[in-house]
């Protein structure tokens, strides 16, 4: 009689087991992607899967998942819903979501994904300055408010007009995904007059459209290249997932130093990865742009760090970028 009944407790631990929720351990990596060339290395850290390589060499493997998104609102509702590891957005909605989840799930930076220039571009002849925008003009990006070009904005506001009227071209502001945006002004005719982009719709707004100007230089805001778009992460994802994060963290490493020492083969990964129609050379001079320059470290964005804790679109006031960014050896040097 003991053989049974020893037999039935095991079954019924085994059960009990089977019915906790096991926490996710490696193995798995869901990252989240916007539109644009500036998302170039994670299409070349897929399309060599470089993630799978590094895991493989650390002992495990990885299944990577990319999920396209449009904003830095839904980028972050994904994140904190637990929908995906690795965010993908403007540096904008970092200190957004860093600022909110401090002491909390503590999300923070994890690399950047290297520096463009990001152009506010319209096609009302009278638009030459921000100064000249007015109730008739509706500026589309990804998202108001919050996106790093919406931030941008806002900082060069400050700067014109001072900071009580920093979010003075709020009103204004249209979330829209890039490829509407590009058609809007191309195309013209809608109530869409401008367009805070990124490369390559910024470039092929000002190709199509001889009407079409750059308004504004986030690199003139900011005070030289900075970096706008960055990925970030959960505390605990890093945390209970060391080796699939480092392998996350080299694969972008080795993107980085492939992308630019082959711009043209990069261009091609770009068109092959996302199913772009962008002209090609449009994409290989924008990648061998001085102005262009592709690593995970991330530079200049504590200035507008800072001017939003200063106006109050945040609370927490960062110190250094390694407040809002996780203290890996990569980002040595990071501004």
């Amino acid at each position: 009689m003991q053989a049974p009944r020893l037999a039935s407790r095991a079954a019924a631990l085994l059960l009990a087991a089977a019915l906790v929720p096991v926490a996710h351990a490696e193995g798995q990596l869901r990252i989240a992607e916007q539109f644009g060339i500036v998302y170039l290395l994670l299409n070349v850290v897929q399309d060599q899967k470089l993630v799978e390589k590094h895991a493989k060499a650390a002992g495990i493997d990885v299944k990577v998942d990319y999920i396209k998104l449009s904003g830095g609102s839904a980028v972050n509702d994904a994140l904190l819903g637990g929908n995906i590891d690795i965010a993908g957005a403007g540096v904008g909605p970092l200190l957004t979501i860093w600022d909110r989840t401090l002491g909390r799930q503590n999300v923070r930076g994890v690399a950047s994904l290297g520096n463009f220039p990001y152009y506010l571009v319209s096609n009302n002849p009278a638009v030459r300055t921000i100064a000249d925008l007015t109730d008739q003009d509706r500026i589309a990006l990804p998202a108001v408010g919050v996106s790093v070009q919406s931030r941008v904005l806002q900082f060069a506001s400050a700067k014109l007009w001072g900071d009580a009227q920093y979010n003075k071209l709020d009103k204004l502001q249209v979330a829209l995904p890039h490829p509407e945006a590009l058609a809007a002004i191309v195309k013209g005719g809608t109530e869409i007059t401008g367009h805070f982009g990124n490369p390559p719709f910024q470039e092929q707004e000002l190709a199509a459209n001889p009407r079409a100007r750059i308004v504004l230089n986030s690199y003139d805001v900011l005070g030289g290249p900075a970096s706008a778009t960055v990925l970030y992460a959960t505390e605990k994802f890093r945390t209970d997932n060391p080796k699939t994060y480092k392998a996350f963290v080299d694969a972008l490493q080795e993107a980085a130093q492939w992308t630019t020492a082959n711009p043209e083969k990069a261009a091609d990964t770009y068109l092959r990865v996302t199913g772009a129609k962008t002209d090609r050379d449009l994409l290989v001079k924008i990648i061998r742009s001085p102005e262009v320059q592709f690593k995970a470290t991330p530079q200049n964005t504590f200035g507008l760090a800072s001017f939003l804790h200063r106006v109050g679109a945040i609370r927490n006031r960062p110190s250094s970028v390694r407040d809002y960014f996780f203290p890996d050896a990569h980002l040595a040097g990071g501004s």
